[in-house]
């Protein structure tokens, strides 16, 4: 199998040594039923390899299912995996197939499997030994063809010997160990993703594409980016859609890494800013980043409308038009690092007029109906983990979803 192919068909980008090894033993593997553990920081992209070994195995044309262990609460996740009798625990109102019973003969993917209970380990051990499972509330054994693909970012052997993780069932997962580099592993890759990154975001919102200087480049590929590929696709975004230079110099790039200074974007008069976490961040540059693009989208509109009328009147059909001009808005202070475009935007929260929380719940709510209220995708469009989008939902009463 040519890997260049693989990567061609899932996206993937690099031509990192220790990547193409990952992808090789993903690609080996899939001809088999053997279980397999893929291990790495959060956001190196350990999502595509067990989507790789799925496509690449006997069982490709059956179900693939891919469940966030860590986002399902403690109390309803047996029931989730497994399955559930009416009458079971209150609220069972009707019997309910669970994820393993769903994928028969297909592939279930655990995501985050260090965060499983002790008690539901223990049922997973069983399906990987014997194929038989329980459903909740029911005494009849059931069994399921299904094949395991578990992933982690946690140091699961620690766990072990912290007495978090069950022995036995970390040997039954690590059958075939796949191993996804960080980011600063792969330094000849930073810059061809980054590249990817603002170029798609360009092409999303109709703007030009950011480029960057030699000695921006070699500070992009020096740094650490302990947030791996999800920072370095956030940083792009975020030069993107906030400075209004296209040619990127390292002052500029050092503003969105965190290790020079923590927070890219300051907003006057907003004393909680500087006490704001990277959700909040995250969010507020994605309203931002919504606005510019409208905006964008208005002035080209109006471009048309006033190129039309030119044509016209050079034609002798009309009369010079009258064309409405819009007052400009001051500019910000130099050292006010705040797109002009979105001073609007912070100008009303200054004011009152919009507050964090509103542009949390407003940035939120845009996101699940765009995915028709798929919390998993909503969450990865926001840049935030699922569990936190579960808690912000909570908190913001986003009831309809």
């Amino acid at each position: 199998m040519d890997i260049q192919s693989v990567k061609q068909r899932f996206g993937i980008i690099g031509n990192n040594d220790l990547l193409n090894h990952a992808l090789e033993v993903a690609v080996r593997v899939a001809t088999t039923d053997l279980s397999v553990l893929v291990t790495g920081e959060s956001g190196v992209g350990k999502e595509f390899f067990p989507q790789i070994i799925h496509a690449y195995s006997a069982r490709k044309h059956n179900k693939y299912i891919a469940v966030n262990c860590g986002a399902i609460p403690e109390g309803t996740i047996d029931s989730e995996l497994f399955g559930h009798e009416k009458g079971s625990f209150t609220g069972a109102t009707e019997a309910r197939k669970g994820y393993f019973e769903e994928a028969n003969g297909g592939t279930i993917f655990l995501d985050e499997v260090a965060e499983l209970p002790l008690s539901t380990q223990v049922r997973l051990l069983r399906v990987l030994q014997t194929g038989e499972y329980i459903r909740v509330g029911s005494s009849k054994s059931q069994k399921t063809n299904v094949r395991v693909v578990a992933a982690t970012n946690k140091n699961l052997q620690n766990a072990v010997n912290e007495g978090r993780f069950r022995e036995d069932l970390y040997y039954r997962l690590n059958t075939v160990p796949i191993t996804v580099p960080a980011l600063r592993e792969r330094k000849e890759d930073i810059y061809l993703l980054f590249r990817k990154f603002a170029s798609d975001i360009a092409a999303q919102y109709r703007m030009s594409v950011i480029s960057l200087t030699d000695e921006a480049r070699m500070l992009l590929e020096e740094y650490s980016w302990p947030g791996n590929i999800r920072q370095l696709k956030n940083v792009a975004e975020q030069i993107s859609a906030i400075e209004e230079t296209r040619q990127i110099a390292p002052a500029i790039l050092e503003r969105y890494l965190p290790q020079v200074q923590t927070s890219p974007i300051h907003i006057p008069g907003n004393q909680q800013n500087a006490d704001m976490g990277g959700t909040e961040r995250e969010l507020l540059y994605k309203v931002l980043f919504d606005m510019r693009a409208d905006i964008h989208e208005l002035k080209r509109m109006l471009s048309d409308v006033m190129e039309q009328s030119r044509k016209a009147e050079i034609a002798g059909y009309l009369p010079t038009p009258n064309v409405y001009t819009p007052t400009v808005a001051p500019q910000p202070p130099k050292d006010e690092p705040v797109d002009a475009e979105s001073e609007d935007v912070t100008d009303g929260m200054q004011n009152g007029e919009l507050t964090k929380e509103q542009v949390q719940r407003e940035q939120i709510i845009r996101a699940l109906r765009k995915h028709n209220g798929k919390r998993k995708d909503a969450a990865r469009d926001l840049f935030i983990s699922e569990r936190t989008l579960y808690r912000k939902i909570k908190e913001l009463g986003i009831d309809e979803y």
